[in-house]
């Protein structure tokens, strides 16, 4: 079967299109995951991660679509009787499956766009797992290929290295990065700042870029935005910070507060800054993980927050149902789940809402 408007000519950008990249908190459609199987991603436990991803799934299948992919008929089959066991709907479940190597989608994935007619797009970036940190992922470049096998939407390749975890937009025409990502030499060597920017703007439809500077020890994707500062309204942000200017993160999460105090958004309007404690120093093996409150996903109805055993959790949920008060603020424990370098947000991408899968 041929796809729909599957490629784009090089003359064509989504910008040029009327394409834009939706904030998160726009209606969705679906939030895409892929089921966790490696016990070198997950030293903690494989097992204990799949606790973690049907507390996610059961959540979240009440108000959107779980597109989920699994390795094989097998994993499918165990996957299901997980399921009936727990009391999820198989109406709101959707299979894919492919021989992919590990679980985070907001890096692998496609980044989904819509215009102003409502017809859905996906962005597919070039994949190099991090800086070519681990040449045995490398086949997870494949997914957004794989997707739109199935959704055939217009699929637009920039051709330049680029993870959804790098970046975070507000829906209006503004989107929030990091230098030690996006200008790093392991991504896009041959690119300056001006060029990434164009990039950017071209291919996410926004007119405005900010720049935070680094980002988390322990955080191995060289400074992913969504552990540092993530748009909750077109004007607000909230953004890690660490009290304690003795803990090595206190410096950059500083930093990067202060300039974004300074930041204002497409239409020079300043930003409401909101201050999301850290949790703290959290270990496993003797090694510090990357764990922050900002890798939360704002679902439809219910903004899923990591947990990590911290006495800040409470006071960070607290801060999040403050900038959501219409949606139900929800604490997931993410203490195995970061053993692998990521949390909630890093595991997920959503979907906008205008089209039904074929």
């Amino acid at each position: 079967m041929e796809t729909r408007d599957s490629a784009t000519t090089a003359e064509s950008t989504p910008r040029e299109l009327g394409y834009w990249m939706p904030a998160e908190w726009a209606k969705h459609e679906a939030i895409w995951l892929s089921w966790p199987h490696d016990p070198t991603t997950f030293t903690s436990g494989v097992d204990k991660v799949e606790e973690t991803y049907i507390q996610i799934i059961k959540l979240i299948h009440k108000e959107e679509d779980v597109n989920l992919f699994v390795r094989d008929q097998d994993m499918q089959g165990k996957i299901s009787r997980l399921f009936r066991g727990e009391d999820i709907g198989f109406s709101k479940i959707r299979f894919f499956q492919f021989d992919y190597a590990d679980v985070w989608f907001r890096d692998y994935g496609p980044i989904f766009l819509l215009n102003g007619k409502g017809e859905l797009a996906m962005v597919h970036w070039k994949f190099n797992c991090w800086g070519e940190k681990y040449e045995e992922l490398l086949k997870d470049a494949e997914i957004p290929s794989v997707i739109n096998s199935k959704l055939h939407l217009k699929c637009f390749e920039p051709g330049i290295v680029l993870e959804g975890g790098s970046i975070d937009v507000n829906g209006e025409g503004t989107v929030l990065t990091t230098r030690q990502c996006l200008l790093n030499e392991n991504r896009n060597p041959e690119f300056g700042k001006e060029k990434i920017e164009r990039y950017l703007q071209d291919y996410l439809g926004v007119r405005h870029v900010i720049w935070l500077g680094s980002g988390i020890a322990g955080d191995d994707t060289d400074g992913h935005i969504d552990d540092l500062a993530r748009f909750v309204s077109p004007t607000t942000v909230v953004c890690a910070y660490e009290e304690d200017a003795s803990d090595e993160n206190g410096e950059a999460l500083e930093r990067n507060y202060e300039i974004l105090c300074q930041s204002s958004d497409q239409d020079g309007k300043k930003l409401k800054v909101v201050k999301l404690p850290t949790p703290g120093k959290i270990e496993y093996g003797g090694k510090r993980l990357p764990a922050s409150y900002t890798n939360f996903y704002i679902g439809n109805n219910t903004v899923l927050v990591p947990t990590f055993g911290s006495e800040n959790d409470e006071k960070a949920l607290a801060i999040m149902q403050q900038q959501f008060p219409e949606r139900r603020v929800v604490g997931i424990d993410c203490t195995d789940l970061v053993c692998g370098f990521g949390a909630i947000h890093c595991i997920s991408q959503q979907q906008p809402a205008t089209i039904k899968l074929q």
